[in-house]
């Protein structure tokens, strides 16, 4: 069942991201303002640069240990996992189990086609998308 269905059916489109030279308060502003868990750090040209998570940034943020004017790009994740909108929802679990760290998984994975950012896929959408089969 996860073989057959595809990323792109169950990934979530329209991906808010935030520049690297955005303030940290900012970003954590807009985590919490959409009610997202993460977001995907991207240049001018819209090419995925990094990633920053509400865990970072708001367990950093309560413990102050920011400067004030620190921006995404000095805090943000470079090494991102992506998958393909073309990809099964098998090589995605597969891809959260193997690269979470301390027997976690992570949480999502950004879709990316030709270098692009075509959506993000979390743990919660593949439980949704079991549920429907």
């Amino acid at each position: 069942m996860l073989e057959k269905q595809k990323v792109k059916e169950v990934m979530t489109e329209n991906v808010i991201t935030v520049p690297p030279s955005e303030d940290v308060v900012f970003a954590f502003e807009k985590l919490m303002k959409y009610k997202v868990s993460s977001l995907p750090v991207v240049d001018d040209d819209g090419i995925l640069v990094g990633i920053v998570t509400a865990t970072d940034l708001g367990h950093n943020l309560i413990l102050d240990k920011y400067e004030l004017g620190t921006t995404v790009n000095k805090v943000m994740v470079k090494d991102v996992i992506c998958i393909g909108s073309d990809d099964n929802l098998k090589t995605a679990v597969k891809k959260m189990n193997e690269y979470g760290t301390g027997g976690g998984i992570v949480n999502q994975l950004i879709v990316v086609d030709d270098h692009k950012i075509k959506g993000i896929i979390s743990d919660g959408d593949i439980i949704k998308a079991l549920r429907t089969l």
